[in-house]
């Protein structure tokens, strides 16, 4: 199929052809500032539990972080696994095969959603009871967790939504989608908590009644794209294309699960250091997405690139933007840090009570662990760059084996540092856990690039 004039019809976009660095700096701009809004609607959230409802509220939320995380990251596997084989289909022009991946995807992933909601559910009581949470704010965090589990199918249909559109190189109208979803959350956290005191559980809803908007956003602009307008004889479900997609997606959902399991034993050993060191560290936590959030959207582009590239079977132009993309990651993330360094201290400020003794400590240890995470970050970007090349080159195993190192270094820097350095010792597990990723993933990149055909030869190649 001819692709001249293919941008207009479809309101997609092939990252095949051009300069790599201003391709990946175009997708990733709007991602970028989609994520950051959909973080301010999370610091919204954050600011308004710990000023209105308190230091034990704002502790409620981050004792059980992890777990909802779990959740949210086994989700987002499935998502982006998905969206692997569609940008593959894309970049090779075969939008029949594109049309039958993406129906496929839409209902292997309304099953798992469906699953993961009983699941959590279910499990909830149990799980926060190993989590070790104080007797004193576990109601609060099982009120939150409660109405987070009953929307996840909610959540599953966004961040499908948003991945197919990725997957076609449109980066805009997931920005436009996370913007709405913020200002609706910000609107609706005022209200419900403010103003009509729903506690932790108004924070909640607003955050699934902004998701649910965000994806009917996305889902109606899906509907319009041409090449997506699915036919009765694409949802016929085949069993190769969906062992083939799940061969993608539970990879990369189990990667997740493991990062998020070795979060929550982390935030078990937190939880026993009582309310206050665990308000802190929950105030740098939410602060985290905003350290992450260019590495992410570095890290989409990255996927779709390299896998519409692959698909396209030009070769030498993944390795070429591996190089530029590492290149931008490492500045981007020094000067995040020289901006956190700098004015970290106010902003985490933000999340917790004035004029309280409990505050001022919560904020010590929230500033010292912004510190630690804030120098480090360079390894956390390389991190995100490397494994989402991998995975858009259609490996999904070697990105697992990195969650699995994250688990180890993580949970052993839990259970070992604190022993040797007391609370402090904790927030360096993190950064341990990143060094683990990376120290899979840079030889698995190599690994994996050497075996693509044509990557040692220099076939000339439209840059």
């Amino acid at each position: 199929m001819e692709q001249t004039g293919f941008r207009k019809k479809t309101d997609a976009n092939t990252l095949t052809e051009g300069s790599p660095w201003k391709l990946l700096l175009l997708f990733s701009l709007p991602l970028m500032a989609g994520n950051i809004f959909q973080q301010m609607y999370t610091m919204v959230d954050t600011a308004v539990v710990g000023k209105v409802l308190g230091v034990d509220a704002l502790a409620a939320l981050g004792a059980v972080d992890w777990l909802n995380w779990l959740t949210l990251g086994t989700i987002q596997g499935f998502a982006q696994g998905f969206s692997i084989l569609m940008a593959q289909k894309f970049g090779a022009g075969e939008y029949g095969k594109l049309r039958q991946v993406v129906a496929n995807s839409i209902v292997l992933a309304a099953l798992c959603a469906i699953f993961l909601t009983l699941v959590s559910e279910g499990a909830a009581g149990a799980v926060v009871s190993l989590l070790r949470a104080p007797e004193e704010i576990r109601p609060i965090s099982m009120a939150y967790l409660r109405i987070l589990f009953a929307g996840l199918p909610i959540v599953m249909t966004y961040n499908l939504a948003a991945a197919i559109l990725r997957a076609l190189g449109n980066g805009r109208q997931p920005l436009i989608a996370m913007v709405i979803a913020s200002l609706t959350n910000i609107v609706l956290d005022f209200l419900f908590v403010m103003e009509f005191h729903w506690g932790v559980q108004g924070a909640a809803i607003a955050t699934l009644i902004a998701q649910c908007l965000s994806a009917a956003y996305c889902i109606r602009y899906i509907c319009r794209i041409e090449v997506l307008q699915l036919k009765k004889e694409d949802w016929k479900l085949e069993s190769a294309l969906c062992g083939r997609l799940m061969t993608f997606g539970l990879p990369m959902a189990f990667q997740n699960m493991v990062i998020s399991v070795g979060g929550m034993i982390v935030q078990t050993i937190v939880n026993g250091f009582g309310v206050t060191f665990i308000a802190g560290v929950t105030a740098t936590n939410k602060l985290y997405g905003i350290l992450e959030v260019a590495a992410t959207s570095y890290g989409y582009a990255m996927t779709t690139y390299s896998g519409q590239n692959l698909g396209a079977g030009k070769i030498r132009r993944i390795s070429q933007g591996m190089r530029v993309g590492i290149g931008i990651a490492i500045a981007t993330s020094l000067l995040i840090t020289a901006v956190m360094l700098s004015g970290g201290r106010w902003i985490l400020a933000l999340f917790l009570p004035e004029s309280s003794a409990q505050s001022m400590e919560a904020l010590d240890v929230a500033y010292r662990y912004l510190a630690v995470m804030s120098v480090c970050l360079p390894v956390l970007y390389i991190l995100h760059i490397t494994r989402s090349c991998i995975q858009g080159l259609g490996n999904t195993v070697l990105p697992m084996a990195s969650g699995i190192a994250e688990f180890v270094m993580r949970t052993g820097a839990a259970l070992l540092l604190p022993l040797m350095f007391g609370e402090n010792g904790i927030l360096f597990a993190e950064i341990l856990a990143w060094l683990g990723a990376d120290m899979i993933l840079i030889p698995s990149y190599f690994y994996v690039a050497r075996r693509l055909p044509g990557f040692r030869r220099k076939p000339q190649d439209k840059i």
